[in-house]
């Protein structure tokens, strides 16, 4: 089982698109996979049009120590949500457990039954707060959506100052993946983020960018993945062979 949070402090990049676009392909492709909404905001359970129920979500499995199991839903077949559930930014507030506070999605994860699991997708608040630490000390791996622009460059960088933290406190390398999104390649710009990207991070950037389109913007609306809005359109395509590119680790 490959555990992997998306995360990018940078809001507008795709990121909970890309959660749902990804977990949705690599069920399409065959695989079992767990998404859990790690956001308060909560965008992949109202993407998905799942709310917590009587068990609660990912507010429940941090704050209460609730299983996992208990606070998952089934959207279809081998694809399960955990919804953030409402009160999931209180876990910002906790100061008891000292270190350990950091680790409870790990534990959490770590209790799963996971056997037949492929992927758990951790979809991450857009902040490096306690939520996101629980998120980063309980992945295997990092995707990072970059938009196609400046800011997004500037972003990346961004992270890559809380990956290098993060390594020293774990005292091991942190996996990490970049996917290009909003990209157009006719836009010169959007080539020259390509290419730093190449040279900050050889060997990181997966293989297929996400092109900006019309329907990848409407989709979150619809309460549907590019899958069942437009299984055709180019969206559906470009998330089919990002799936493919990181469960074989291809990049550029």
């Amino acid at each position: 089982m490959r555990t992997v949070a998306v995360m990018n402090q940078k809001g507008g990049v795709g990121k909970t698109t890309t959660s749902m676009n990804l977990a949705h392909a690599l069920v399409l492709a065959g695989g079992r996979v767990t998404l859990m909404d790690m956001d308060p905001q909560g965008q992949v359970s109202l993407g998905f049009g799942v709310l917590a129920n009587g068990q609660g979500g990912m507010d429940r499995v941090l704050l209460d120590h609730g299983p996992i199991a208990d606070a998952r839903h089934q959207v279809s077949d081998r694809l399960y949500v955990v919804p953030a559930g409402p009160k999931l930014g209180n876990m910002e507030l906790v100061h008891e457990g000292g270190s350990r506070r950091g680790v409870r999605l790990r534990q959490a994860i770590d209790e799963y039954d996971t056997r037949d699991e492929e992927f758990v997708l951790i979809d991450c608040p857009p902040s490096a707060g306690l939520l996101g630490m629980n998120a980063l000390f309980a992945a295997d791996e990092v995707l990072v959506p970059v938009s196609s622009d400046f800011l997004g460059l500037h972003g990346l960088s961004r992270m890559l100052q809380i990956f290098q933290h993060l390594e020293k406190v774990l005292e091991r390398p942190v996996t990490k993946w970049v996917v290009l999104t909003r990209y157009n390649e006719r836009r010169r710009l959007a080539r020259q983020v390509r290419e730093k990207i190449l040279d900050y991070m050889p060997g990181r950037l997966l293989a297929t960018p996400i092109r900006e389109t019309v329907a990848l913007a409407e989709s979150p609306g619809m309460g549907q993945t590019i899958f069942d809005y437009e299984p055709h359109s180019r969206g559906a395509e470009d998330y089919h062979a990002l799936a493919d590119d990181l469960c074989h680790r291809r990049t550029c």
